[in-house]
């Protein structure tokens, strides 16, 4: 399509007749998610013209949701993957290539020349991905996460931005992962206030073991062509499948799976589960519920929450077989049927009774029922044990390493690393945790500080008066969720 041109023919073609979803009741969604402008006023200028051209294809998509798209790569051009260029963070690792995003920026327009061209004609070689493993959970597993080339990253940026206005207009307003102006925040929101709703009711709490990994290849192409069938995306994205892990020096060639932390990786992950289960909850199994069902999901992890029990006992049975079609398997002990009312009268201390029965973990919290300032039963939201265990592990081992530094770039460092912590888990109800957290911040910072070969000895009335003069950010709730009830 030229700028400002008409629609060339040829751009969309029919879809085979089929018992497709109902459309999500949201319409035009990518014209109201889309990211903020930012940059020179030749950034803006650029991203402004993108955006139009993004916002024409969400246009097709919506009036034509039977329909493919032939023809996606012609918005594909050097200005496009300028575009990508600048959303790509030049922060990050680098990949099998060892070139870093100051390195590709010495050459930039003839590399985007030359990436535009081998993108097109079919030459370009998808390069292994560099396989590192970071904690998860507590810390004492991992998971294990894919680091393409900085090339790479920007040729995916580039082809999620061609296929995320289509998909915008076709995914749930049940999932937040990973999608143009939601967050996990909105997520934990939503589910907060369908359990208040229903009074908490039976949750579904599901975990999907090594989804990255068991993806089915076949079947997600399949997906793709759906909606799809540029010639140009699905050959990138085809090579992208198909591309090496190098892990201890060594390359494979997985059969299943795509490498999580791949920039399309997560738009792939959300195209795979949109069908396997959003779809299938809305169109199937909600409309069999004799009470209220809902889902909630945040990439590859999901709450499902029912009003009934039968509802619920009947749905967790068909869950296996529904996955096991896609080849996906849930983890047999991680997903649980719980029992989440709200207390009664007679249960003054809650149906968590610290047993842990009644309550599940979802985004990082733990979910379970307490008590207002004003005396009302809420669901309340506190940081997971594991989270905050690791998060506590990853300042001490930061203090461990950084104890030589000066006393000031130390304190400048905590202070932005409790930022963020607060940024996230700083929820209504949660302040208790934070506070715990900051305790256990310097309690270890103090623990390193002493065990440096030089200086004076730090007792804890010498880092109290210190603590005086140059505190710590203290807890804060950055996100608050009582807004939502009647009469929290």
């Amino acid at each position: 399509m030229g700028r400002g041109g008409r629609e060339p023919e040829g751009l969309i073609v029919p879809e085979k007749a089929g018992n497709r979803a109902r459309r999500d009741p949201l319409e035009g969604r990518w014209r109201q998610c889309m990211e903020p402008l930012r940059g020179t006023m030749a950034d803006i200028s650029g991203s402004e013209d993108i955006s139009t051209r993004q916002q024409r294809i969400a246009g097709l998509a919506q009036e034509a949701s039977e329909r493919s798209f032939t023809s996606l790569n012609q918005y594909l051009d050097v200005e496009w993957l300028r575009e990508a260029y600048r959303r790509t963070r030049k922060d990050g690792a680098v990949g099998v290539d060892g070139q870093t995003a100051a390195e590709y920026a010495e050459h930039l327009e003839e590399s985007l020349r030359d990436l535009l061209e081998r993108a097109k004609s079919g030459r370009y070689r998808a390069p292994a991905v560099r396989r590192v493993h970071i904690p998860k959970g507590d810390g004492r597993r991992t998971r294990p996460i894919g680091v393409p080339t900085f090339e790479d990253k920007v040729l995916q940026r580039a082809v999620v931005m061609l296929l995320e206005p289509i998909y915008e207009e076709d995914f749930r307003d049940c999932s937040y992962g990973f999608r143009p102006g939601r967050s996990a925040h909105q997520g934990l929101k939503a589910l907060w206030g369908q359990l208040m709703d229903h009074g908490g009711g039976w949750v579904i709490e599901l975990d999907i073991q090594g989804f990255f990994d068991a993806l089915d290849k076949a079947e997600l192409r399949t997906m793709l062509r759906r909606r799809v069938r540029d010639g140009v995306v699905l050959r990138l994205i085809g090579k992208w499948l198909q591309a090496g892990v190098l892990e201890e020096g060594a390359v494979r060639y997985p059969e299943a799976g795509t490498p999580q932390g791949g920039v399309i990786s997560p738009l792939l992950a959300n195209i795979y589960l949109h069908e396997v289960l959003d779809e299938w909850f809305d169109r199937e199994v909600r409309p069999l519920m004799r009470g209220g069902a809902y889902l909630v999901r945040y990439a590859d992890d999901a709450v499902l929450g029912f009003a009934r029990e039968e509802d619920a006992r009947r749905v967790m049975e068909v869950l296996p077989k529904r996955f096991g079609k896609y080849e996906l398997t849930l983890h047999p002990e991680k997903t649980r049927l719980i029992e989440f009312h709200k207390p009664g009268p007679a249960d003054p201390k809650g149906r968590d009774g610290g047993s842990g029965r009644g309550s599940f973990d979802f985004l990082g919290f733990t979910h379970h029922w307490g008590k207002s300032q004003k005396g009302n039963w809420v669901v309340k939201q506190k940081t997971a044990k594991s989270r905050f265990s690791r998060a506590v592990k990853q300042i001490g081992a930061w203090c461990r390493e950084h104890r030589h530094d000066k006393l000031r770039e130390q304190h400048e460092a905590l202070t932005l690393k409790l930022r963020g912590h607060y940024g996230y888990y700083g929820l209504t109800g949660n302040v208790r945790q934070l506070g715990r957290f900051l305790a256990e911040v310097e309690r270890r910072w103090r623990y390193w500080l002493n065990r440096r070969s030089q200086g004076k000895p730090w007792p804890w009335p010498r880092f109290q008066r210190y603590l005086a003069r140059m505190p710590l950010p203290p807890p804060r709730v950055v996100q608050s969720v009582y807004r939502f009830a009647a009469n929290p």
